[in-house]
């Protein structure tokens, strides 16, 4: 056979095996089945603060297991915000005293995301069904649905989701001189003392509660 030939033949197989190489479709590691369960990024940080940083990571997966299994055992119903989707509704710009504006297009002043208004930070925000009325003063009815953000600093004043010696509970939180209170909104049920020797962790703060009639 002659040796051209032989050239031109063994040039198409070349050729036909750079066409087959390349990413596969569906190959590699999909999105979110890694260690962390959600989409990771790399970032340079100084090596004096890995050890550091992996500690924190491993404390913050640890948390979110033992929320999981309380929440197993209590009251509340947990929910995840599910905003993939925008839903976006009229905003009248008629302030509602006693009666509702009337439905025409000229007092439409906007639209309005309710994913956007009430979720802030979607990757820590976790929605939970209120159970008792120990909170009704601040609004918050039995029943309600509470928009929990854990990536919110919890400070005195703020109403948080707080696991005190294991149980959780809705209280408002207030830190003075006499020590750290879990104080409830309604005048049947006393303030507790968050003492020394009390495990207390708060898994976040509540930005906002949903009523239905």
């Amino acid at each position: 056979m002659d040796k051209r030939v032989k050239n031109q033949d063994a040039e198409q197989i070349d050729k036909k095996t750079v066409k087959q190489g390349g990413a596969r479709s569906g190959a590699g590691r999909k999105k979110g089945s890694g260690k962390f369960g959600e989409p990771t990024k790399v970032m340079r940080v100084p090596e004096s603060k890995v050890a550091q940083i992996n500690s924190w990571l491993e404390r913050q997966k640890k948390g979110e297991q033992k929320l999981a299994g309380l929440l197993e055992h209590s009251a509340f119903k947990v929910h995840q915000p599910a905003n993939d989707e925008r839903v976006t509704l009229p905003l009248y710009s008629h302030k509602v005293v006693a009666g509702f504006p009337s439905p025409a297009d000229d007092y439409i002043e906007t639209t309005l995301d309710l994913n956007e208004k009430l979720v802030r930070n979607k990757e820590a925000t976790f929605l939970l069904v209120v159970e008792g009325d120990s909170m009704q003063k601040a609004g918050i009815q039995d029943g309600d649905i509470l928009v929990v953000d854990r990536s919110i600093e919890p400070s005195d004043g703020k109403i948080v989701i707080a696991a005190l010696d294991g149980e959780l509970t809705v209280k408002r939180l207030s830190v003075k001189s006499t020590g750290t209170w879990l104080v409830p909104e309604n005048d049947h049920y006393p303030p507790i003392l968050v003492r020394e020797e009390a495990e207390m962790v708060i898994w976040g703060v509540v930005t906002a509660t949903i009523s239905q009639f």
